[in-house]
Parts: structure tokens; sequence; C-alpha cells
């Protein structure tokens, strides 16, 4: 079995990497580290069934030799990086999708899209189902990355229904884990960096709006299940045990014994002020649900 995995480099992307390598599938890793890290993928580097190609999947993707699956995992991700790169990220979405579906048509590959709960926007349910159409400001700072991934959603299920390709899409809720970008913007690097150097943890709003963290290594477990099932439209992916950022705050704290103060600042234009995934299908259509809890997670993550 050989598979391609677009934004192999980042943090996600790497680890699914691991997975693949780990379970015998030869792997070809393309990424043109925009945001990725060829650090994420050093220890693969020399595995015979690993192969690494520097590449831009927003233009035409070329692979020689027979290929089995397609995961397009390539795009910024964080609000950092989408803000920084507006138009990359549009094109990814788009381009990239458009590109990576038509080498999995040519291919007889199957595809597996990696969207995001950023489709929901600023929900008004709580929590999303995948039935739920979301809240989207199309044209605030944050709609390059959602529109981007509804658009590449959209044109998933068109190739699925016009062309026949065996598709999955996995909206992925917030997930943490080792190789996450201390910089990336998100909320747990975040509050472990200023935690560690003992700064003022910074909380936007009042800290009530809510997250439910993923463990790495439950993410991936989720996505190789969904990889192998029969299921072709979205599947929602996460942890739903719900947590306020400022108890998140909290925990860093005391799993740190920092002694940074928290602060806060103001709420970002369309910031969602809650997030959790209703995993009802998952359990049911391939029989995932999350194993390790925040606490745990956090403990892994800051001794690795």
């Amino acid at each position: 079995m050989r598979y391609l995995v677009t934004g192999g480099a980042g943090f996600i992307g790497s680890h699914l990497c691991d997975k693949l390598i780990g379970e015998g599938f030869k792997v070809i890793c393309m990424d043109n580290l925009i945001t990725g890290s060829l650090d994420n993928i050093r220890h693969l580097v020399k595995n015979k069934n690993f192969i690494f190609i520097k590449h831009n999947v927003s233009n035409k993707i070329n692979i020689k030799g027979k290929l089995d699956y397609v995961l397009h995992f390539a795009s910024p991700a964080s609000p950092v990086d989408y803000l920084k790169y507006p138009i990359q990220t549009l094109k990814v979405g788009s381009l990239g999708t458009y590109n990576a579906l038509g080498l999995a048509k040519a291919k007889k590959a199957k595809f597996l899209l990696a969207s995001t709960s950023e489709i929901y926007g600023d929900p008004l349910v709580n929590p999303q189902r995948e039935e739920y159409y979301g809240n989207v400001n199309s044209i605030g700072p944050r709609g390059v990355y959602d529109e981007a991934k509804r658009f590449a959603e959209a044109i998933t299920m068109a190739y699925h229904r016009v062309h026949g390709v065996d598709t999955k899409i996995v909206r992925i809720f917030n997930s943490y884990g080792p190789r996450m970008r201390q910089d990336d913007g998100r909320v747990i690097p975040n509050f472990i960096l200023q935690a560690m150097k003992n700064k003022p943890i910074t909380i936007y709003g009042k800290g009530l709006q809510t997250r439910s963290f993923c463990y790495i290594n439950d993410l991936i477990d989720g996505i190789y299940k969904l990889m192998f099932s029969n299921v072709n439209g979205p599947i929602n992916l996460g942890n739903p045990e719900e947590t306020q950022i400022l108890e998140l705050a909290k925990k860093i704290v005391a799993l740190t014994r920092s002694k940074s103060k928290i602060v806060f600042k103001p709420l970002p234009e369309d910031d969602p002020k809650v997030r959790c995934p209703d995993i009802t299908k998952a359990k049911r259509l391939i029989k995932w649900h999350p194993k390790i809890s925040l606490e745990t997670g956090l403990s892994l993550l800051l001794s690795s």
C-alpha cells in the first residue's frame, strides 16, 4: 500500500506519517514547509518506506507509480498562520484540494480530507453535529480558513458523487500534542510557553469561551479508523469534554508550577464562544471515542 500525505511535515500530518509507517505502508510526504517543519519528520527520512517531496500542492501534483490513498492535510491551521497567509490558505483549500482530488481520481485511489470544526464558525448550537450548517462570517478575518475548508468539503463530495471517488472527510476539533510549534498561536502551546517562562498568561475575553481538546494519539487513531471505513460524509473527531479557557489556563499553571499571572485582553473578531463535538456518528460508524483525558494529555505533552 502506497500513501500520499500532503502537509505531512505539519503537526498532525507528521503523526499520521508515523502511524502509516508503523503499520508497514509506504508513505510519500509532501509539504512546502510554509508552516510545516523538517524537524517533524527527520526521524523518518532514513526509513526505506518513506519519501519526502517539497512541493506546493496548490500547483499540479505529479506522482509516478501507483497510489492507494491520498490524505490531504496541507493547510495553515492556526489563526496566527492563516491570518499571516490568507491567500495561500484559500489556495490550498481550493486549488490544493482540486489537485489532490484529481490525483486520487487519476490513480483510482481513496481520498481523505482533513477538514475542521471551524466550518461551524461561531456556532449557535452546542455541541456541534455534522448536520449543523454553521454560522460563518465569510468576509471576516477567519473566513479565509473557514471558507477554504467549506469549499474543500463541497468539492470533495462533488468528486464522490460525480466521479465515484471513495472519499472521507474528518472534521478535526482542537487537537494538541508533541510537535506543535510554540509560536503557532494556538491556546495550549501559548499557555505552556508563557507558563514555562513565568510570563503573564494571556486570555482573550473573560476566558468563559469553551474548547474541547483531543490528544494527538486519539485523533490519529480516529483518522486511521475512518480511512478504512465505508463512511463518505463528514465525521467529527474530537474530545467532547468541554473546557473553559480560564480553567485550561489554571490547569497549565498548576501542572507547570508556574508563577504566571493571568491577564485578560479583548476577544478577537468572530472568535467562537463554544466549540464541542458531537461524536455520536464516530462512536457508531467507526467505533471510535477518545481515551486520553485533558490532564493526562497535558502531562504527556509536558514530559515529551
